[in-house]
């Protein structure tokens, strides 16, 4: 490719320990063997402001800025200016600056930005200028089912947000020369929602770092204590971990105690609000906050859990545990855009009944938990790798249509 990237995230992509950067990552090291990469992106705390010494050392240029809008002054100000309040979250006029400065200074050809809030960003292009807008997930729908579900100011407020995120999304998606999605599940939804075709809305999936999430690898070991393990892992100041860990704690795994007295359930994941610390004082609860190291707590389960009720896309950590050969229970919306087989590489519970039962009855054959985690491990190494899901990205932003790169 002759030229430089602009690329533009709403979370520096350093280091890959969270759903969104760890897809960020990924992108931005695909995009390095491409071309120079010049990154714009937000940091959320003093911790990520300190990878921008990490990501200095990989990029042409870059700019990473504190996010310093709070979510009432972004509300106030959405509101005013009849704009998406995750848009106006992540408004910043120092980005601005330097997204212009770079297109005048550098020889860009090709912009790609990471999820929906960074689209703002992206000024008009001159038409040799390619716009990859990698919306991720379908963000507005996900806003939509929360209004959907809720009531009172919390209800419109959400359903606002759908209905102006949406107006957005369709905004920057007629703009963009592609526009590239989690899995194929979301593209369709949102092909539909636009009426754009196949060649316009692409799937560009996840992967797993197969190296890293492997179980010969050398991590530490967890002393976890007697009886059986049950294991969440994610980001615990997230809605959706959020319900999901509150409805396991308080339905499923008291169904699974009638048979295991001893059984535990450990959350293990950064930030975890109150609610989610609460839920230590109830009988088998662990909840440990940030780990140095995953691997260990998903080694030690006897099974892994993603009891998500509103999901979008593919979970990076149903694709995690299933890397390190262990069997998942997984709802059909964390299941959703996963290519495995249920039954026979994860298996899937609709609801709190069926969860329990279903590890109820792995508990009972530790022989076909085994058989489980190891078909899992095998699909992921045929099917998730960073380097094959991510290989038709250059053709994305050297403008060959998608489906010439699909037929290759």
């Amino acid at each position: 490719m002759t030229g430089d990237i602009l690329f533009l995230c709403h979370r520096i992509p350093f280091p890959p320990d969270r759903g969104d950067k760890i897809r960020s990552f990924h992108l931005l090291a695909r995009l390095m063997e491409v071309a120079p990469v010049h990154v714009g992106c937000f940091a959320d705390d003093d911790r990520d402001m300190g990878f921008a010494t990490d990501m200095a050392q990989v990029s042409a240029s870059q700019c990473v800025l504190r996010r310093d809008r709070s979510k009432i002054v972004a509300g106030l100000s959405g509101l005013a200016r009849r704009q998406s309040m995750l848009v106006s979250l992540f408004d910043h006029r120092g980005l601005h600056q330097w997204v212009a400065a770079t297109l005048a200074r550098h020889p860009i050809r090709a912009v790609v930005a990471y999820s929906a809030q960074m689209a703002h960003f992206v000024p008009v292009l001159p038409a040799d200028i390619r716009f990859l807008m990698d919306f991720v997930d379908f963000d507005s729908a996900k806003y939509a089912t929360y209004g959907a579900q809720e009531r009172g100011p919390m209800g419109w407020i959400n359903r606002r947000e759908g209905r102006v995120l949406l107006d957005f999304e369709r905004r920057v998606a007629a703009r963009a020369d592609v526009c590239s999605f989690v899995s194929e599940a979301e593209a369709s939804l949102f092909r539909d929602a636009c009426d754009l075709g196949p060649d316009r809305i692409v799937p560009l999936e996840n992967g797993v770092a197969l190296d890293y999430f492997d179980p010969a690898a050398d991590f530490p070991a967890v002393d976890h204590g007697a009886g059986p393990l049950l294991v969440f892992t994610g980001q615990m100041d997230y809605r959706p971990n959020i319900e999901a860990v509150e409805s396991f704690a308080r339905q499923t795994l008291p169904a699974i105690q009638t048979v295991h007295p001893d059984a535990r359930f450990a959350i293990v994941g950064r930030n975890p609000v109150k609610a989610v610390t609460a839920l230590a004082d109830l009988p088998g609860m662990i909840v440990t906050g940030g780990v140095p190291d995953v691997r260990g707590w998903l080694a030690a389960a006897d099974v892994v859990v993603a009891p998500l009720r509103i999901a979008r896309g593919i979970q990076n950590k149903v694709l995690e545990a299933m890397a390190m050969a262990q069997p998942v229970v997984a709802s059909p919306q964390a299941a959703e855009g996963i290519d495995a087989a249920d039954d026979r590489e994860f298996l899937i519970a609709a609801n709190p009944a069926e969860e329990a039962a279903k590890i109820i009855a792995l508990l009972a054959d530790p022989a076909r938990g085994v058989a489980i985690g190891t078909a899992a491990r095998a699909r992921m190494e045929a099917r998730y790798r960073w380097s094959a899901t991510l290989a038709g990205l250059p053709d994305l932003l050297l403008g060959v249509p998608a489906s010439a790169t699909q037929a290759a």
